[in-house]
């Protein structure tokens, strides 16, 4: 696990993030932006590229996004979950953030 920002990737989210770039034509690179979320204040997107500033590295990976949001991940870790029903990437907080059951949207707290 390492990191840039603030933000932790996991070796499965490193792995996956990898395969998601390949598979996008972008290898080594991915971009993540946070949206308004439906079910909590934000929510992750994910696409494969570059994007303004470099928020994390990890095993063969730069996770890039907006500067601007930098301190909404300060302290998260980005995970993947999968299972036969399918999987997904999860950010974990702790009593940082209150999550919603997708795992993929939250609210900071405080």
């Amino acid at each position: 696990m390492n990191q840039t920002a603030g933000l932790k990737i996991t070796a499965r989210a490193a792995a996956e993030l990898c395969r998601q770039a390949a598979c996008g034509g972008e290898p080594g690179a991915m971009a993540l932006e946070l949206v308004p979320g439906s079910c909590e204040a934000w929510a992750i997107q994910l696409r494969a590229g570059t994007g303004e500033a470099a928020i994390a590295r990890s095993d063969g990976i730069t996770l890039y996004g907006h500067s601007h949001q930098l301190q909404l991940l300060q302290g998260l870790q980005l995970d993947f979950q999968s299972s036969l029903s399918g999987g997904g990437f999860l950010l974990r907080g702790g009593e940082q953030i209150r999550s919603c059951t997708c795992g993929a949207a939250f609210t900071p707290r405080g």
